[in-house]
């Protein structure tokens, strides 16, 4: 199961790990009365970000800046009802059903982190970049010694100087690395703790004061742990799911499963 951004944002936010302020709205008033609240907060700008489950929504037109809170409603207006598409959105694109409006960040780099598990190692890995904002299939394709992975012994759990390393491997100072520590492993517990088959967070920020902060953030979830989560369930998104995920989740079945299913069922 996969979150929107709004909703992985709550959940960092709840597990203490910095993200800028931000409102879901689903029409273009609500759109300009939330930016005008970020912006009578002190907010220079603010970033108008299409709620789709797919990647790549700058490059489709799906992100807009706005300076005021007029131009944060255009931008809405512009977004809502369109179909997005994106390299990662299916051929006949995403509609957008609503927009996350965010308070613009003081960026000084954008790095990539992402937790997950590797089947073929046995360990969760950490995997981080340099190249923050990019596809990081295009960064291992291209580039992949600018891709950093740490493995993690399930029995041992993560360990500071592991993420330490990192951070170093990263070019973070010391002053840095000491927010960077308690960042990472707020998201290895989120990690562990709601069962999520992945934690990406492209980018990560370190803003021009040194602080960590998610700009954006992707959750994906083990279907078959949500029992174990019920309010991670709760927010499962029908209208962003194909034919094939909502069937898996009408029968409780995992994906791999629904062909199989159908084969026995004669489908």
């Amino acid at each position: 199961m996969k979150l929107h951004e709004y909703q992985s944002k709550a959940l960092l936010r709840e597990c203490g790990i910095a993200v800028p302020d931000g409102h879901l709205a689903i029409t273009v008033d609500e759109a300009r009365a939330f930016a005008a609240e970020l912006f009578e907060a002190g907010c220079g700008r603010v970033a108008v970000k299409a709620q789709v489950h797919a990647g790549g929504r700058g490059k489709g037109g799906g992100i807009k800046l706005a300076k005021s809170p007029s131009e944060a409603k255009q931008a809405a207006s512009e977004i809502l009802g369109m179909t997005l598409h994106t390299p990662q959105t299916p051929p006949e694109g995403k509609l957008v059903r609503k927009v996350y409006i965010e308070a613009g960040s003081d960026i000084a780099r954008e790095l990539y982190l992402a937790i997950l598990l590797d089947r073929s190692a046995e360990k969760f890995a950490i995997v981080a970049s340099t190249e923050g904002g990019m596809e990081i299939e295009d960064v291992a394709e291209k580039t992949p010694e600018k891709i950093l992975t740490v493995h993690v012994e399930p029995n041992l759990g993560l360990r500071d100087y592991q993420i330490r390393q990192l951070g170093f491997g990263l070019g973070l100072d010391a002053e840095t690395i000491a927010k960077f520590v308690p960042f990472v492993r707020g998201l290895f517990n989120l990690f562990i703790e709601k069962d999520a088959s992945q934690v990406e967070i492209n980018p990560l920020v370190i803003t021009g004061d040194g602080d960590v902060i998610a700009l954006d953030g992707k959750i994906n979830f083990d279907d078959g742990a949500l029992y174990r989560n019920p309010d991670i369930a709760a927010m499962r998104d029908p209208d962003e799911e194909d034919d094939r995920e909502r069937q898996a989740a009408e029968l409780d079945l995992a994906h791999a499963e629904i062909g199989t299913a159908s084969r026995r069922e004669g489908v």
